[in-house]
């Protein structure tokens, strides 16, 4: 392996190519070859390169990625693991004019990227343009969670934020000066989103497909253990910490729904645990705290119409309260930081360079 790599911004000639696809991946070996294929035959008819953006990867994922024409780099130090800092590792080799951003666990539209392309030829105040997402595992209790009340993934046309990808003008990037916050372990892609828009850019979602996702397969119980432990979970408080004096933060205060019920979920908690010091009798208070530690998660079930689903929300509000309390407590890192980085391989030469999709 070689020295660890720490490229400047515009090291990588940038805009030398019309697109760079950057695949950010971790222990992705069941899904990387699907990623990279259909991120190729994308390009194919753009031109441009694909990178993947690779988080010390401890399984195959390298291995099998080295079988194409792409580069590969890798964190040089994989304590810095986390969702920030994959994009902004991508972006750092990236020499596209326009840059897609996706996972190692989707699979790119054949023709998503041209059309996303020819959106931001024609509307030059568009920073960032994205199309429907494609759920390949709908059956997850998170998934049913999110899509019960998140329209980010399929509202069309002027939108707050483009999660789960999408394609953004390097102009409208260096402009916020970096592609993603390397100190959050979620949100990133909302963070991005928030910066662009406080500088006048439009995002945009076309009504068309632009991935499939496959997503998590663990047991929803089993993943909130995960989250917490990979420190996924704090990204609520992170990104509140990165947006602390800067000028989009009345618009995340405003926007960020996930806050409004995690503010609902503090009162619900406080109120369960101050019932033991109410000035009732003792039978009295018992029945009162059984009353109020259940109203949550029967009010859930209620709306939901799946006591599942209820209970899992309220266990997972718990969770995301303490991540956010240990996010916002994180130390941060300049954000603009060039990643540590090292270079495994670099055959984007072999590439088909097509003209302007139009």
């Amino acid at each position: 392996m070689s020295a660890p790599a720490r490229p400047p911004e515009g090291s990588m000639n940038p805009g030398s190519v019309p697109v760079t696809v950057i695949i950010k991946a971790f222990n992705e070996a069941r899904n990387i070859a699907r990623a990279i294929e259909s991120a190729l035959a994308a390009v194919a008819r753009t031109g441009g390169e694909v990178v993947l953006a690779d988080s010390a990867s401890t399984d195959d994922t390298i291995a099998i990625a080295s079988r194409y024409p792409i580069r590969i780099v890798t964190l040089a130090r994989p304590d810095e693991r986390c969702c920030g800092i994959g994009p902004q590792l991508g972006y750092q080799h990236a020499r596209g004019e326009f840059i897609y951003i996706m996972d190692g666990d989707m699979r790119m539209a054949p023709d998503f990227l041209a059309r996303a392309v020819a959106w931001l030829q024609a509307h030059p105040e568009t920073g960032g343009v994205g199309g429907r997402v494609v759920e390949q595992n709908p059956d997850g209790l998170e998934y049913l969670a999110r899509s019960a009340r998140d329209s980010a993934y399929t509202a069309t046309g002027a939108v707050d934020s483009l999660n789960m990808g999408g394609l953004y003008r390097r102009e409208a990037i260096e402009s916020v000066g970096y592609f993603s916050d390397r100190n959050l372990h979620s949100y990133e892609e909302m963070d991005l989103s928030q910066r662009l828009r406080a500088r006048g850019w439009v995002l945009w979602r076309l009504p068309i497909p632009a991935i499939d996702h496959w997503g998590h397969d663990t047991p929803a119980y089993q993943l909130l253990r995960r989250r917490w432990r990979n420190r996924y979970l704090f990204g609520v408080g992170e990104v509140l910490r990165a947006g602390l004096g800067q000028p989009h933060l009345s618009a995340m205060l405003r926007e960020f729904r996930e806050l409004r019920v995690y503010a609902a979920a503090f009162v619900w908690l406080a109120a369960t645990v101050s019932v033991p010091f109410w000035p009732l009798p003792t039978f009295v208070r018992s029945i009162a705290f059984v009353l109020v530690l259940l109203s949550a998660p029967a009010a859930i079930t209620l709306r939901k119409r799946s006591l599942r689903q209820g209970l899992y929300s309220v266990v997972s509000w718990c969770y995301s309260l303490a991540g956010l309390v240990a996010g916002m407590l994180r130390p941060r890192v300049c954000p603009a930081t060039p990643v540590e980085s090292v270079v495994l391989a670099d055959n984007t030469a072999a590439l088909h360079r097509a003209p302007h999709a139009s």
